[in-house]
């Protein structure tokens, strides 16, 4: 077997592009303390995405918006956000949210 090195180095280029920036941020933000502002706006950033994702998916389908047969899962996350917020337990929220659209799914 011979080695390809364009793919090689595709790869090799590749692996680079991706750790540069996640690597890169975590040596300069270790070694500097960031103001009390900073961390307060850092600490959004998790929900922020999560949210951006999570309404895309329940929100938008094949870029339109949902369908009457997506609202299954719109409905089904209303009880999912509850328990993730009351519980605050992974296992729980998923455990609800499969159950949730297994349900109306079953039922519409």
């Amino acid at each position: 077997m011979d080695i390809r090195w364009n793919v090689f180095l595709v790869i090799l280029g590749a692996a680079f592009v991706t750790f540069i920036p996640r690597v890169l941020p975590l040596m300069v933000l270790s070694r500097t303390k960031l103001p009390e502002w900073g961390m307060r706006w850092l600490h959004y950033v998790p929900i922020a995405v999560m949210a951006a994702l999570i309404g895309q998916e329940l929100l938008v389908h094949d870029g339109k918006a949902s369908s009457i047969t997506q609202y299954i899962e719109l409905i089904a996350a209303l009880p999912t956000f509850w328990v993730a917020i009351k519980t605050r337990s992974l296992l729980l929220t998923v455990i609800v949210g499969i159950l949730s659209v297994m349900v109306l799914r079953f039922i519409f």
